[in-house]
């Protein structure tokens, strides 16, 4: 942990001073690197926030649990990459002609409503203390797990939160893509040890693993998973689907993701990263077959128990320096994209919301009252994981259904110049009443089908129908398509 914090302050060494806003430069070099990041940190720097303790732990967990379904991770991702092929270059440019940091600064200036703005970091940040949660539950449980007890758990969340927290305020998004190097070093020497040891050593080898899936666990093996069909789980083929799409067309828009966007030092850095990227998901199938090995070795954990699933055959097998190691790599996997989140945050808030308020207006004090927002932002996530645990997958989820609402004010509206204030204000409004109401009364799935796209489609519905019968706006907004509007920098001329 001290190395970790340690080499973040190596990362923004001599970038302080001009800048404003203190040491380690001004708001737009703590919150996307100075746009400055080439195609290897950007990878690094992305692939940690799809690699997270949620991949170590939760997804080893819904294997455990359910099996086939948790390959939705590995569908979404890659189509999400995909997907930012296109969307990646297009959020790049338009924050770069128009010195934005974030997506709600790119809300405020396409509608040109700085309420908007801060209406949409309000309701971000809502969706994404859950995912910090996330990260401090999934920390907190590898802290005390490779401590053998010896930390306890509550003291664990603790150490999760206190050490993201001063590693983002003092090194912001260049210091996570430094240590993301570091971390992607150790997960992939860690998992490709523990794809090879644990089938061997527990079971003489995959043929033998797969021998006794089929002839044990069967159901864990096909759609829609252990619990399906009469169980009620819901997880079935129409799940899958519409979780994978939801989530490929969320994943792009995800403030950290658009973070990561921003940071490049050129388009071509975020098409050659997409190319590259789904390679780094084969790793996830690592975590989601141990944790059906689990199934064997250590049986009977239930509910939150279930994400212990890797780790108990680490710690029942391995030397305490083994376990020390993965240890680290999964707490580096906390680390990473819970600072990128809380970065996030911290950023909407100041440039968003803080902003409008007279006395923290000015540019200089942007960064500060954004330092200031991550530690509450991870204050409240700290005392979520107290009074409101959950198992990581279902945070998860939340997270993306709600976010997944801003896809057609974002992504419809940066190229649609008809799509109006009211229209997507309309259509977010529905979408998130729908998606709380659905999930929140265990409504999710429903029909089969994930709650947060049965949100997205009435959130779409609602738009499109107020787009087209609701009053025009272009006469009271004289700017230019070229001002409000993205387009790719190769085909609309940008860099």
């Amino acid at each position: 942990m001290v190395g970790t914090v340690a080499l973040g302050l190596y990362a923004v060494r001599g970038r302080g001073g001009a800048g404003g806003g203190g040491g380690g430069g001004g708001l737009a070099e703590w919150s996307v690197g100075g746009r400055s990041l080439g195609t290897v940190f950007i990878w690094v720097l992305m692939a940690g926030e799809g690699y997270t303790s949620f991949s170590y732990l939760g997804a080893a967990g819904w294997g455990y649990n359910y099996g086939a379904p948790v390959m939705y991770v590995v569908a979404y991702m890659s189509c999400g990459y995909a997907v930012g092929y296109v969307v990646g270059p297009l959020l790049w440019d338009y924050a770069r002609r128009h010195a934005l940091v974030g997506i709600s600064d790119m809300v405020a200036h396409r509608y040109g409503r700085p309420w908007l703005g801060a209406a949409v970091a309000v309701l971000a940040t809502v969706f994404l203390l859950p995912y910090i949660q996330l990260q401090i539950t999934g920390m907190g449980v590898v802290v005390s797990t490779v401590t053998y007890g010896a930390v306890p758990l509550e003291w664990a969340y603790f150490v999760a939160f206190a050490v993201t927290t001063g590693f983002v305020v003092v090194s912001g998004l260049r210091g996570s893509a430094w240590v993301s190097v570091l971390k992607d070093v150790l997960v992939i020497a860690t998992l490709g040890f523990l794809a090879v040891y644990v089938p061997v050593h527990y079971f003489g080898g995959y043929g033998e693993l797969f021998d006794r899936l089929v002839a044990e666990r069967p159901d864990w093996l096909t759609l829609p998973g252990h619990g399906g069909s009469g169980g009620g789980s819901g997880l079935g083929t129409g799940w899958f689907v519409s979780t994978s799409v939801l989530n490929a067309l969320t994943v792009v828009i995800f403030p950290t993701t658009v973070a990561g966007y921003l940071g490049a030092r050129d388009a071509d850095a975020l098409r050659r990263n997409a190319i590259l990227l789904p390679a780094y998901n084969v790793l996830l199938f690592v975590p989601m077959l141990l944790g059906m090995a689990a199934l064997f070795v250590v049986p009977g954990l239930t509910g939150a128990g279930s994400n212990l699933a890797l780790f108990e055959l680490v710690v029942d097998s391995l030397p305490a320096w083994a376990v020390g190691v993965i240890g680290v790599a999964a707490a580096l996997s906390s680390i990473v994209p819970m600072a990128v989140f809380m970065l996030v945050i911290g950023t909407m808030w100041g440039r968003s919301v803080l902003s409008l308020v007279p006395r923290w207006s000015a540019a200089e004090r942007q960064k500060p009252a954004s330092q200031v927002v991550v530690v509450v932002a991870g204050a409240l996530a700290l005392v979520m994981t107290y009074t409101a645990p959950n198992t990581l997958v279902r945070l998860s989820l939340i997270s993306y259904e709600g976010m997944a609402q801003l896809v057609p004010m974002l992504l419809l509206g940066l190229v649609w110049r008809r799509l109006t204030l009211a229209a997507a204000v309309s259509g977010l409004v529905v979408g998130v009443v729908a998606v709380c109401v659905l999930v929140f009364t265990g409504h999710d799935p429903v029909w089969g089908v994930n709650a947060g796209m049965v949100a997205l489609a009435l959130n779409l519905a609602v738009a499109l129908a107020v787009a087209w019968l609701g009053p025009r706006e272009r006469e009271r907004d004289g700017r230019p398509d070229a001002e409000v509007l993205a387009a790719d920098p190769l085909v609309g001329g940008g860099g």
